[in-house]
């Protein structure tokens, strides 16, 4: 099933659950979508590569919002904010933890001969292509950064 045929029967489930917040988050998802395709010209869906960076950006702004909020002591925005940022996370691919994102980011390293940070540049190319939608860019560069030090 779609990524849109799923969050439209997600929609059609909130709705009738009378969830404003699961609501708001699956409208997002459509907009971004929907902008997405009309963007690139295409009448037909967007890969799936496409659909999980659109969703990784919505989660991320989400996640930075309640941040923002939370610094501005405004816990019941930035409530708001990490439960919309649950809902669209369930269309995500599963992430993988910490230690499998090591692994990979050390065999990338064994691979390229990467010696040190003049070398991050080529170990996150790579890094970001091999784990994309797993895991979030900022966990894979603190690592990265980690193992290059």
């Amino acid at each position: 099933m779609s990524l849109q045929t799923e969050v439209m029967t997600a929609m059609k489930t909130a709705m009738k659950a009378k969830d404003q917040n699961a609501l708001a988050s699956l409208r997002a998802i459509k907009s971004a979508i929907l902008t997405a395709q009309t963007e690139s010209g295409a009448s037909e869906e967007l890969a799936e590569e496409e659909e999980i960076k659109i969703l990784q950006k919505l989660v991320k702004q989400r996640k930075d919002s309640a941040a923002i909020y939370t610094e501005q002591d405004r816990t019941e925005m930035a409530e708001e904010e990490l439960a919309q940022a649950a809902v669209i996370e369930q269309f995500l691919p599963e992430q993988m933890s910490p230690e499998e994102i090591e692994k990979i980011v050390l065999s990338i390293i064994e691979t390229t001969g990467a010696s040190g940070m003049q070398d991050m540049g080529k170990v996150m190319g790579l890094a970001s292509q091999e784990l994309a939608g797993k895991a979030d860019g900022k966990t894979i560069s603190t690592i990265v950064r980690q193992k290059l030090a």
